[in-house]
């Protein structure tokens, strides 16, 4: 072959590498991994752009059970993850949970961290957020949010729940995020703190 064809050969083979390559940092700069869950920089839905505040994986145990997101309105660039802003939170499971233990568990977290007095007084909405619960298998993914007017539960894009008012969304969000959280180094990498 050629000399010049073989130098041009090279020039096209290193341009490609190099394209690979800033092609590559793009996608990883627009988005954040834990623990092979993508996580994007930024999220547009129902009217709202979030970005992201922090990101973690929550181990419970010897397992780690899943990976998780949480954002904020873009306007909104330091933590307040139980006052009524838009806010969203994205989990990523690894394990295979039930639609009950779910309820279970949001009912126990909520009569843990809320007075006797604030779980009356949202327990009909509890209630009703707890029956659309579904099955997760490996890599379904659960996202909590609120966007001001609306508190949602969607399971894969899918929305399961749609209602509540700023008070259930806080109290929903304080199960991961609140003063007694489900696990605090999961909290705190969610609020970007580690």
């Amino acid at each position: 072959m050629p000399t010049c064809l073989l130098g041009a050969r090279r020039t096209v083979q290193l341009s490609l590498l190099l394209t690979g390559l800033l092609l590559m940092h793009w996608a990883m700069a627009s988005s954040v991994t834990e623990k092979g869950e993508a996580f994007k920089r930024t999220v547009a839905e129902h009217g709202q752009r979030y970005s992201l505040i922090g990101s973690g994986v929550l181990r419970y145990m010897i397992w780690t059970a899943y990976a998780g997101a949480y954002y904020q309105a873009v306007e909104e660039t330091q933590p307040q993850p139980l006052d009524d802003l838009p806010r969203r939170l994205e989990l990523a499971y690894f394990h295979a949970i039930d639609a009950p233990d779910f309820a279970e568990a949001t009912t126990e977290s909520l009569k843990k961290s809320l007075t006797a007095y604030e779980y009356s007084q949202l327990e009909a909405d509890i209630n009703a957020f707890n029956q659309s619960y579904q099955d997760v298998e490996p890599q379904d993914r659960y996202v909590l949010s609120w966007d001001g007017d609306a508190l949602r539960l969607a399971l894969n894009g899918e929305t399961l729940f749609e209602g509540g008012n700023a008070e259930l969304a806080s109290a929903m969000f304080s199960i991961w995020l609140g003063e007694h959280p489900l696990d605090d180094d999961f909290r705190d990498a969610l609020l970007g703190k580690n």
